[in-house]
């Protein structure tokens, strides 16, 4: 890769598959709350061949200070090549369902961070003419089902969010690919049933490092 890798999420195991994928030879930025925590992504990374990797604090759903975060990342790491948009909260629809403020922050998270952060990230990728937006929706925003609409309808309202800035940036030099996942059996599902044709995320990393290279906008997993 020529330029930067920036994981926003640098604990999602979906993000980190993917940064581990793209690593050889490459800097690999990680963006997250207690950053010094990340012990063990950093060591996994480096065993996939990143040349460097830094860690950097993130809080997606302090959306006043997202740009002051990526500003500083090219300030000291350079240019961006791959920007993996990976932070999100499965939260619970129960709760949801009576609880306001845990509804609200649900859908803060999955999509008013995303929208903020995306809108961020296009303006510094235009500016330099180049760089590549992972982004990922989810099947749960295509059909948004009874068992988790909370979760759903934020996905939903970034799966179109998302998919109309890719079409902004067309001829920018900048691309956006939009990911959508079904069930993913990991961490964030743990406890939970998985669903018919649910993947892992070394799965889905595979299936993201396969639109990279294909030039493909959109891949369901």
């Amino acid at each position: 890769m020529h330029g930067t890798i920036l994981v926003l999420g640098g604990r999602s195991e979906i993000g980190l598959a993917v940064a581990r994928r793209l690593a050889s030879g490459a800097r690999v930025v990680l963006a997250a709350r207690r950053a010094d925590d990340l012990d063990e992504p950093e060591r996994r990374l480096r065993n996939a061949g990143a040349t460097a990797v830094h860690r950097v604090e993130f809080d997606a759903d302090d959306v006043g200070r997202q740009r002051a975060v990526l500003d500083d990342v090219v300030a000291r790491f350079g240019p961006l090549a791959v920007v993996v948009v990976a932070f999100g909260v499965l939260g619970n629809q129960a709760r949801a369902e009576r609880d306001v403020d845990h509804a609200l922050a649900m859908v803060h998270t999955d999509y008013v961070a995303h929208v903020a952060v995306l809108t961020h990230l296009a303006q510094v990728l235009r500016a330099q003419g180049s760089g590549t937006i992972v982004v990922f929706s989810s099947v749960a925003g295509v059909r948004v089902r009874r068992a988790n609409y909370v979760y759903g309808s934020a996905k939903a309202g970034l799966d179109g969010f998302a998919s109309g800035l890719a079409d902004a940036l067309a001829g920018s030099g900048v691309r956006l690919v939009l990911v959508r996942p079904g069930f993913v059996i990991g961490r964030m599902t743990q406890g939970m049933e998985p669903a018919p044709l649910s993947s892992t995320p070394q799965q889905v990393a595979d299936a993201v490092l396969g639109a990279l290279r294909s030039g493909k906008r959109e891949v369901w997993v």
